[in-house]
């Protein structure tokens, strides 16, 4: 079974070193570089013509949007797994639209990522969970049209019950399994489907609804 090469592009040499340890544990892959920036990344991807290249989107200088359309046409044999702290279903269309073939938000777990890499290779595309939990309930609230309490999803009721009990982001996304940045992202949603200013105002509104 062919190796598969991996091109890691991460401004962060911790984040480089745990991805190289991390993958270099599993036969079928080939960390065969890393680098800190955009422009080293397509240098090298020309050179070494990967299979894959783990891309973060926020790198200095040449950002990794911008590396990933120049890798596309420079090295069009390598295909591109972006990664990012950002949650909203815009970064990840974005790196798409440049030539990712999948996203992959950084509180993913590492077999997430594994399944990135492997679909990817095989010529799939891929989202992670975090991202199509939150297209999935944009999309059934644009299609509903539903306003107030109406429009909230099951995930924001929950959420919304532990903002009651004083819990902080951090707690929520313990508690929910979740990433503390979906959780942000969830609470915006919430506020702004309600029309209302902040948690206190949340607070407030449920009470005066009587709903848990």
């Amino acid at each position: 079974m062919k190796s598969i090469t991996i091109l890691i592009a991460d401004d962060h040499t911790l984040v480089r070193e745990t991805w190289s340890f991390i993958l270099s544990t599993y036969p079928r892959f080939t960390v065969i570089a890393a680098c800190g920036t955009g422009e080293e990344a397509v240098e090298l991807a020309k050179q070494l013509r990967p299979d894959i290249v783990i891309m973060d989107i926020n790198l200095p200088g040449m950002n990794g949007i911008e590396a990933t359309a120049l890798i596309r046409k420079y090295a069009p044999g390598a295909k591109l797994v972006a990664v990012s702290l950002h949650t909203q279903p815009a970064y990840a269309q974005k790196m798409m639209q440049n030539g990712a073939s999948g996203y992959v938000t950084k509180s993913s777990g590492r077999e997430e990522m594994v399944k990135a890499i492997e679909e990817i290779f095989l010529g799939k595309k891929y989202i992670c969970n975090n991202i199509k939990e939150i297209i999935a309930e944009q999309m059934m609230y644009s299609e509903g049209q539903q306003k107030g309490i109406h429009s909230l999803t099951t995930r924001e009721m929950e959420i919304i019950a532990l903002v009651r009990k004083g819990d902080t982001s951090k707690e929520i996304a313990a508690s929910l399994n979740l990433a503390a940045k979906t959780v942000e992202v969830h609470r915006y949603n919430i506020l702004k489907k309600l029309k209302l200013k902040n948690s206190v105002e949340l607070v407030a509104y449920m009470n005066k609804q009587s709903l848990v």
